[in-house]
C-alpha cells in the first residue's frame, strides 16, 4: 500500500505486515509532520496501515489526519491518557507487529527496515531505537532534557512511547495499564519481561521528538508527573519478585526533599543573619555536585556547556519531583486519584477526574 496516497481503511482481506498506531492532543502541524514521516519509510515486504487516536482535540487534528489517509478513532473516555489511546489503537488494528509513536515525533525513514527483523528472535517482544530532540537549541529545557532520551544499547527494561510490540505479547498482557498518569511503558514492559520476553533496545536513529517545553511552568509539571508515576509504581511493585523504580521512587523523596530543605534553609540564614554566606555557600555545594554529574555523564555529549547544564537539571529536578511524590502521597491518604497532568497546552497544572480505586 501507498501510504501518502491509499486509505488504510480499504484493506479488505489483507493483513498488512505492520500497523501504525499514532496518538495525539492537539499537535495540529506536529502530528502532520509525524503521519508525513510514516509515508516517507523505505517500504517493507507487505502492507502497512496507519491509525490516528485522537484524545479530544480542539484544533484540526483530526481534519489533518484523514487527509494524510490515517483511519482515524475518537477516543471516548472520561480519562483520555496516552495508554487508552494506545490500546484502543492496537485492538482495532490488523497486523502482527504494532509501531506506537506519539503524534509530536518525527519517524526516520529507514529505522524499520533496519531493526524490523530483529522479530525473527521469538524471545524479542519489544524493540526501539533512539529518540532525539528535534530542536534542542530552542529552549534550555529541550537542550538539557534531550539528554534524558541517550540511553545504552541491548536488553532494556523498558522502552518509551515509541515503540515496535508483538501483537501476541500485547493480547497476553491486556495492553498499557490506563489507570497510570504515567509511567505505562515501565509497568507495561515489566510484565512482559515477566513473561520471559526481552525489551530490545537498538543503536539506530527512531524518532525525532518535540518536546516543545519553553517555560519552567512546563518543566515543573512534566517533572512532577513522573515523581508521581516513580511512587505510584513503586509502592505498587515494593513487595514483588520484580520491583519497579525503587531507587527512583527513593530518590525523588530523599534527595528532593534535602535540596528543598537546603535552599529554603539557605535563604532564611541570609536573611536572619543579613548576610549572603548561606547562600552562595549552597550555590557552591550546587556547582560542584553538578559539575561531578556532568564529567559522569560526559558519554552522552562533548558539548560542555550542554553537559553542565545537564548537571543541574540532573539535581534541581529533584524538587518537582518531590513534589510529585507528595502528590501521590497526598492522593493514597484520601483515596483521590490525581488525573492526566499535561504540560504542553495547559495554562497551568490542571488534574483529571477522579478515578476508580
Amino acid at each position: 500500500m501507498n501510504i501518502g496516497t491509499t486509505s488504510p481503511v480499504s484493506l479488505i482481506g489483507d493483513v498488512p505486515v505492520l500497523s501504525f498506531v499514532v496518538i495525539g492532543r492537539n499537535e495540529g502541524e506536529r502530528l502532520v509532520r509525524c503521519l508525513e514521516s510514516i509515508s516517507q519509510i523505505q517500504p517493507l515486504k507487505g502492507s502497512v496501515e496507519v491509525i490516528y487516536v485522537d484524545s479530544g482535540s480542539t484544533d484540526d487534528s483530526v481534519e489533518h489526519a484523514r487527509q494524510l489517509n490515517a483511519r482515524v478513532i475518537t477516543l471516548q473516555s472520561a480519562y483520555p491518557c496516552a495508554a487508552a489511546g494506545r490500546n484502543v489503537g492496537w485492538r482495532a488494528s490488523k497486523a502482527p507487529i504494532v509501531f506506537f509513536l506519539d503524534g509530536d515525533t518525527v519517524l526516520d525513514p529507514i529505522f524499520l527496515v533496519a531493526s524490523i527483523e530483529e522479530f525473527n528472535d521469538p524471545t524479542v517482544a519489544v524493540v526501539f531505537g533512539n529518540r532525539r530532540e528535534i530542536y534542542p537549541a530552542a529552549s534550555i529545557y529541550n537542550r538539557v532534557l534531550d539528554l534524558d532520551w541517550i540511553t545504552s544499547p541491548g536488553s532494556a527494561d523498558s522502552c518509551g512511547g515509541d515503540a515496535l510490540i508483538r501483537r501476541e505479547v500485547l493480547e497476553r498482557i491486556g495492553g498499557y495499564d490506563e489507570q497510570l498518569i504515567a509511567g505505562e511503558e515501565p509497568e507495561m514492559c515489566r510484565r512482559i519481561r515477566a513473561l520471559g520476553f526481552t525489551i530490545l533496545h537498538v543503536d539506530l536513529p527512531m524518532t525525532g521528538h518535540d518536546l516543545a517545553i519553553m517555560r519552567l511552568s512546563q518543566y515543573w509539571r512534566r517533572a512532577m508527573r513522573t515523581g508521581y508515576a516513580y511512587a505510584e509504581l513503586a509502592a505498587r511493585f515494593r513487595s514483588t519478585a520484580l520491583p519497579l523504580w525503587q531507587k527512583e521512587a527513593r530518590r525523588s523523596l530523599l534527595h528532593g526533599g534535602a535540596l528543598l530543605a537546603l535552599t529554603v534553609g539557605a535563604v532564611i540564614g541570609s536573611i536572619s543573619f543579613h548576610s549572603t554566606v548561606p547562600l552562595v555557600a549552597t550555590a557552591i555545594l550546587l556547582i560542584l555536585v553538578a559539575a561531578r554529574t556532568a564529567v559522569r555523564f560526559s558519554w552522552k555529549t562533548p558539548d560542555a556547556l550542554t553537559l553542565i547544564l545537564f548537571g543541574f537539571h540532573s539535581h534541581l529536578v529533584k524538587i518537582p519531583l518531590f513534589f510529585g511524590r507528595l502528590l501521590y502521597e497526598f492522593d493514597r491518604l484520601s483515596g483521590h486519584k490525581t488525573g492526566l497532568i499535561e504540560y504542553k497546552d495547559c495554562p497551568g497544572f490542571q488534574t483529571g477526574p477522579t478515578l476508580p480505586q
